[in-house]
């Protein structure tokens, strides 16, 4: 029986309850990695803490959650989905209670990993499960849904911050997970699909290989933009080659941690390097922004976030539409097509002065959000669909990973520019445009190539 059919099978209202499940898990996820960052300095004062101290609240979150998504994925190949997604669930909402009862900067942080181990078990398999929710036909629409509430969780992070703040004390960021999650566990236990399960066994090698290769790489692209020195960028990058040359020589051939048999496969690969370059094109421009209309442009932090909102909420309106759109269309050509306005919309920010009015600037940043979500959905429908059912795990963590990965190159690239460049706003749209035309080029490169998946 074919994917589509078992999926056919599905009873719509579990099916509605299932992408309920994993779109909410999504949203909190997603909306944490950003939600603390309006209160680091309430939370710096309450701790007795120094700013640079307080940043570990965010840099805890996503590395745990980046260093855990390959192994994890991998681990849901064996186990099920459904299961590592729901013990993923729980345990961030277990942490984000402790979160909420830290009294120290060392407790937050500590909790803060825990709650990233857990958010990595909800998106590692993310897309993974939703290929068994949805049948094959609307896969787009459904992978669409995924990146509309990603989206919309990126804008609404910072408002839903200052909403909560408002009214209460910055644990409660937190703390509000807790009935959430509880909710939604519920949820998924009685509505999420089982999935077919793999019959090697887990590498608890290779896992520790790629966990360790993941955080040095990350590392390494953090050292480089921060300009730590020439000694500590190349014993970084010495490790990271190290490490990475130990998983590819110790990792099994028929389901390799890093998924080198995916990789293979042309359409994944140019795919999986579209994203990264595109991830870090948005990332670069979007972190510099608010630099360049605060500081360049004498805008307050309240105006500068208002404006800058027009770009994720454009990307979470497209989204939706160019998924159902890659159900009938190539996706390569739409993102190619997105890509290329993304390109055009970042070259048009360099006009833009103390004189443009609010409108105008809104619309600029608009058409960025437009290009990049109509390259999101249809390249993340490819990455997911032509992997092998079995494969699936693997390729929703290495989407994941593709993203953190552009997106900390993106976020280095503004440290770099920051610190180098005399003129670094200017220096990171153009980096950013280059990036996107780039990847623009590599995803035409896909359109007519077949989903040929190796023997």
């Amino acid at each position: 029986m074919s994917d589509a059919k078992k999926n056919d099978d599905l009873p719509i209202d579990q099916r509605r309850l299932a992408i309920a499940t994993v779109i909410c898990g999504l949203a909190m996820a997603v909306m944490d990695g950003t939600i603390a960052n309006l209160a680091l300095p309430s939370i710096a004062r309450d701790m007795h803490a120094t700013a640079a101290e307080s940043i570990w609240i965010i840099n805890s979150y996503q590395i745990a959650m980046a260093i855990c998504l390959l192994p994890l994925a991998s681990l849901g190949e064996i186990v099920g989905y459904r299961r590592i997604y729901l013990i993923g669930l729980m345990m961030f909402t277990l942490a984000s209670l402790a979160c909420g009862s830290s009294n120290t900067i060392a407790q937050l942080s500590i909790a803060r990993v825990l709650q990233g181990f857990g958010a990595a078990g909800m998106l590692s398999v993310n897309i993974a499960l939703i290929r068994f929710i949805y049948p094959a036909d609307m896969l787009g629409r459904a992978v669409g849904y995924n990146a509309l509430v990603a989206g919309s969780a990126t804008a609404l992070g910072p408002t839903v911050a200052g909403l909560i703040l408002s009214v209460a004390s910055w644990h409660w960021l937190f703390l509000i997970n807790v009935p959430i999650g509880v909710v939604v566990l519920a949820i998924g236990y009685r509505s999420l699909p089982a999935s077919p399960l793999a019959k090697h066994r887990y590498d608890v090698l290779s896992a520790m290989l790629c966990m360790a290769s993941v955080g040095s790489l990350l590392y390494t692209v953090d050292a480089i933009g921060h300009l730590q020195g020439i000694f500590s960028i190349l014993s970084c990058a010495i490790l990271t080659v190290f490490v990475v040359a130990l998983l590819l020589r110790f990792q099994p051939a028929n389901a390799p941690m890093l998924p080198t048999d995916l990789l293979r496969i042309p359409l994944f690969s140019l795919s999986i390097g579209t994203s990264i370059c595109s991830f870090a094109a948005q990332t670069a421009a979007y972190v510099m922004l608010p630099f360049y209309l605060q500081e360049h442009l004498g805008q307050s932090a309240a105006h500068a976030g208002l404006l800058l909102t027009a770009w994720p909420a454009a990307v979470a309106m497209t989204a939706l539409v160019a998924g159902k759109m890659s159900d009938r269309m190539s996706a390569g050509l739409l993102g190619g097509i997105g890509l290329a306005i993304l390109t055009l919309g970042l070259l048009s920010l360099l006009t833009v002065t103390a004189e443009s009015a609010d409108g105008l600037v809104a619309i600029r940043l608009a058409i960025c959000g437009f290009g990049f979500g109509l390259f999101q959905s249809p390249n993340n429908r490819t990455m997911i669909s032509v992997a092998p059912t079995l494969r699936s795990g693997a390729a929703s963590g290495m989407l994941g990973t593709g993203r953190l990965m552009g997106q900390t190159a993106g976020a280095s690239l503004v440290a770099f520019a920051l610190t180098a460049t005399s003129s670094p706003y200017i220096v990171i749209l153009l980096i950013a445009a280059i990036l996107s035309g780039a990847a623009c080029c590599v995803s035409l490169r896909r359109v007519g190539l077949s989903p040929t998946v190796p023997t």
